[in-house]
């Protein structure tokens, strides 16, 4: 089965909601209490929905356990991430979307403050992190929210209705997301939206195996993101 006849094997009915944080997930089943606890304490009508991979027991246990919304993609494989979002912004219908990831916190305002920041015009807005330079500078966003109605009409560079490229091992693919919304003039970066990024790299999490794959991934995706960049 491919990623959405994966998916639509899960039940994703909800209640009413306006925001949708999809969480691609890989290992970490750990992080899933305490990201959920800080999402609803600061967010509560948003809907966390966790994409997972089927071989991934664990986590898959642990979500079904907390009773959060999930789909399954096959894999994980190159893209992994995107390819996670992807299928998640086409399983939901909330008019706003959070690209999220199981190491990050909500702190209080956050949503708030990047909603405020959607104005005319605006189809991305970027968080705070608390961690990289260049996002604490306004110049990047690792995680951001993002209007259905952006991705519907625009979507990638080259690609209306998807969210991210999925060519992507997974880092740049946030770099090409953010540029090509500052390319069209619809990002704006909320200071004071926090999505703090829990991150070795930050000093804010032990490492593991994923994370010490960080440099290969990053030269990889250097290399893509460099060919589509044009």
């Amino acid at each position: 089965a491919g990623p959405l006849q994966a998916a639509r094997q899960v039940d994703v009915d909800h209640a009413v909601t306006e925001l949708a944080v999809i969480v691609p997930m890989l290992g970490r089943p750990h992080h899933i209490e305490p990201l959920v606890e800080s999402l609803t304490s600061t967010t509560p009508n948003a809907r966390p929905i966790f994409g997972c991979s089927p071989g991934d027991i664990e986590v898959i246990a642990a979500v079904k356990a907390a009773g959060h919304d999930m789909f399954l993609v096959d894999g994980p494989t190159r893209g992994d991430y995107a390819r996670k979002i992807n299928t998640g912004f086409q399983l939901t219908d909330e008019p706003l979307l959070f690209l999220g990831a199981s190491d990050i916190k909500f702190h209080h305002g956050w949503y708030e403050a990047a909603t405020s920041r959607l104005i005319d015009g605006i189809g991305v807005v970027g968080t705070n992190d608390f961690g990289s330079q260049r996002v604490m500078a306004g110049l990047h966003s690792t995680h951001s929210l993002v209007t259905r109605d952006y991705v519907d009409r625009f979507g990638t560079i080259d690609r209306a209705g998807q969210v991210l490229h999925e060519e992507y091992p997974h880092e740049f693919v946030d770099d090409e997301f953010v540029q090509t919304a500052m390319h069209r003039n619809a990002f704006a970066f909320a200071f004071d939206s926090i999505v703090e990024h829990l991150h070795p790299a930050w000093g804010k999490a032990p490492t593991d195996a994923l994370y010490e794959q960080t440099p290969l991934r990053m030269r990889q995706g250097r290399r893509i993101y460099r060919r589509r960049q044009h």
